[in-house]
């Protein structure tokens, strides 16, 4: 099998070889957003963006949600959040190639949830299915220690139909 950062994780998705979505940037210096918080609210930070499944929107990923959690005043959350996010949308971008992938993030006054989901299909043959859950598992193993440092939860979980997919998500504590 082909080694590469664009090998899909999923046994059932490496079969077909995937070509690179968009070729690779060059040495511009790219645009950071700006995000401005409308005011203090009850409610709290409530983000959600979709990116292209991709390992290079790990990086879009991370750059939006450290401007979100900045602009509202949650610069203690930025390190774990998008070291978690990265990790979140590059392994999700490896299971489900070329599919979109749905960002969100919240923050209410017990903590920050981060969730990634993505349209991997549930496998029907069993042995499949389960090596595929494993080697997700395994490749967040980066995002295990940086959750469990911070003594926040993880999980990954089948998304409600009718979408189906999987949801991988990250609650830091207060």
């Amino acid at each position: 099998m082909h080694s590469s950062p664009l090998t899909a994780l999923c046994p059932a998705a490496a079969e077909v070889r995937m070509p690179v979505p968009y070729p690779h940037p060059d040495t511009q210096q790219h645009a950071q957003p700006h995000l401005r918080s409308k005011g203090r609210s009850a409610r709290g930070l409530a983000l959600s963006f979709t990116l292209p499944g991709d390992v290079r929107s790990s990086f879009i990923g991370r750059t939006v949600i450290a401007a979100a959690l900045d602009a509202h005043g949650l610069s203690p959350y930025v390190w774990p959040t998008t070291h978690a996010a990265a990790e979140l949308i590059a392994v999700t971008a490896r299971m489900s190639p070329r599919k979109e992938l749905y960002v969100s993030l919240r923050h209410r006054g017990d903590g920050l949830r981060l969730l990634v989901w993505d349209q991997h299909p549930r496998h029907r043959d069993p042995v499949t299915a389960t090596l595929c859950e494993t080697r997700r598992r395994r490749a967040l193993w980066l995002l295990a220690a940086v959750v469990d440092d911070w003594g926040g939860e993880w999980g990954v979980c089948d998304a409600s139909l009718p979408r189906g997919g999987v949801k991988a998500w990250v609650s830091l504590p207060r």
